[in-house]
């Protein structure tokens, strides 16, 4: 694959090691919150909810109070491993036959399944889904959060009353679809400059561009005074039905109502002599068990993955894709597409930890804003197959097929890890193959995330990145059609992942080393990087 790209530039994430907490996310700011709350004595899943708003707020896009996800917990004092799924639901009022196939082949988004008319599925009211994400931060903060939830919900309010900075990586996420935002009046009058991408601070970034989000700082207020169900039973749950329907979407407030994040007992299963933790059901989960199942049966040997630990993931992952594509038929999606998901990791200073994934599936999800609310809303209703008759054929009141894999595991050397990723299809290569890192060749968080991978989702063509040696190269494509390509900055050629590690009694964290904005802070200001 041919690119521009230097090929002599070397990035690199600091990994700081401490006794404290530690929040690994997408963005900087949203770590550091959550590391101030840790630092205040609260608990992994306290520092996960502030995280959890503050990301809705500046990094809007990927996901926030009107999308979806799923959570990994690890609860130290038990000792045991608790899932939540806060999917999203298809609205109870969705009629199918809304939803006709156009006839012109594979949409280009996401997935490739048959083009709706009007690509009602993908973009606009119709597309929005029953959301889920702020269900789920209040049943996870009533059962094992420690400080007050209103006050966890401050950093969220303060940023957005202040209005998210528009710097160059949001100018050019921005930008990525102007075109699309354009045809929603609340979404272009939030997100673009007369109809065009917003412009920023020339190159001394000193002149500040930032967007209004003082009605997303109003409604952000009523959730932290009534506390997480007045999204969905009190008024501003019903201003936002309301405004999704006033644009031909079918959300109502009785969906909003009968929402519920529901807690599970997790997918656990034994690899390389220690324990992996997943969500069970419609997630990845299963995918990833699949995955690593048949990976474990290679022997491998030395310091570090070679071409045949490689060989072993791409067979496990190209396995775990072919049953997950036959059996619960949710994707195969399309390889360039861009997800708007986003994770974060939690550890606290006793152990306890979160794996939090957050999305509105497509990037800006359905490219309209609740005028009402100030929120982004989702496209949730593109993860069902317009085909019906299908496993993930899209119905009224079925909940998603999400692709998202929050993990909790623990090495056969007794190292303890929350990770997960955004990037669609990409995220369960990316979490298969760090947890093999960790597992299979004892490297540390930093390590692992600093290392190559490769990716698999369900297509012929294995994307390898090519800083990988020759032999792996060779090695992979014994068995693959495999193609090259650089670990950039945008597009994500691999998924974005982040993490945390606690091994004797000491955290580190990490994210993706080429996102602009991520970071692990800790909660020791001095050893804050």
């Amino acid at each position: 694959m041919s690119s521009s790209l230097s090929r002599t530039q070397v990035v690199r994430k600091t990994v700081i090691e401490t006794e404290g907490g530690v929040v690994a996310a997408q963005h900087s700011l949203a770590a550091q919150v959550g590391a101030e709350v840790l630092a205040a004595g609260g608990d992994a899943v306290d520092a996960a909810v502030a995280t959890s708003f503050v990301m809705g707020v500046l990094e809007p896009w990927m996901s926030g109070p009107a999308g979806g996800g799923a959570m990994m917990l690890w609860r130290a004092d038990s000792g045991e491993a608790i899932a939540l799924n806060h999917g999203m639901r298809a609205p109870a009022a969705l009629d199918p036959a809304d939803y006709p196939l156009s006839g012109r082949g594979v949409a280009g988004d996401l997935f490739p399944w048959e083009e709706v008319v009007e690509n009602r599925n993908v973009q606009g009211a119709t597309a929005i889904a029953v959301p889920g994400v702020v269900d789920g931060l209040g049943r996870a903060h009533e059962r094992y959060g420690k400080m007050p939830w209103a006050e966890l919900l401050q950093p969220a309010i303060g940023h957005a009353r202040k209005g998210m900075l528009v710097d160059w990586y949001a100018a050019l996420c921005i930008a990525s679809v102007a075109r699309e935002l354009a045809k929603d009046a609340d979404a272009a009058a939030l997100f673009l400059d007369d109809g065009q991408w917003p412009k920023i601070g020339a190159w001394t970034a000193l002149a500040e561009t930032r967007l209004d989000q003082s009605r997303m700082a109003d409604s952000l207020d009523q959730i932290a005074r009534y506390g997480a169900r007045a999204l969905y039973d009190g008024d501003l749950g019903a201003a936002m039905a309301g405004d999704v329907q006033a644009k031909g979407g079918c959300l109502s407030q009785d969906d909003l109502r009968v929402y519920e994040a529901t807690f599970h007992a997790p997918l656990s299963f034994g690899y390389r002599g220690g324990q992996v933790h997943a969500l069970p059901g419609l997630t990845a989960g299963p995918t990833l068990q699949h995955a690593l199942g048949v990976a474990e049966a290679a022997a491998l040997a030395g310091d570090g993955p070679d071409g045949a630990a490689y060989a072993a993931y791409a067979r496990g992952l190209k396995s775990a894709y072919e049953t997950r594509l036959s059996d619960m038929g949710d994707d195969g999606e399309h390889p360039d597409a861009p997800g708007c998901t986003t994770h974060f990791s939690v550890v606290d200073r006793h152990g306890n930890m979160v794996a939090q994934t957050q999305t509105l599936l497509s990037i800006f999800g359905s490219r309209v804003v609740s005028p009402s609310t100030g929120f982004l809303m989702n496209n949730g209703i593109m993860w069902f197959d317009p085909v019906q008759g299908r496993p993930n054929s899209l119905g009224a009141g079925k909940r998603c097929l999400m692709n998202v894999c929050p993990t909790i595991g623990e090495t056969g050397q007794g190292a303890r890890y929350a990770i997960g990723a955004s990037g669609g299809r990409k995220i369960v290569s990316a979490v298969a193959q760090l947890a093999g890192f960790m597992s299979d060749f004892g490297m540390d968080i930093g390590a692992a995330f600093h290392h190559p991978r490769i990716d698999v989702s369900g297509g012929a063509t294995v994307i390898a990145d090519d800083t990988l040696p020759p032999a792996v190269i060779d090695a992979l494509s014994r068995e693959n059609d495999v193609r090259m390509t650089r670990r950039t900055l945008f597009p994500f050629a691999f998924a974005c992942p982040a993490g945390v590690m606690r091994r004797d009694g000491i955290n580190s964290g990490c994210t993706e080393i080429m996102s602009p904005w991520g970071d692990a802070i800790c909660e020791d200001k001095e050893l804050t990087a």
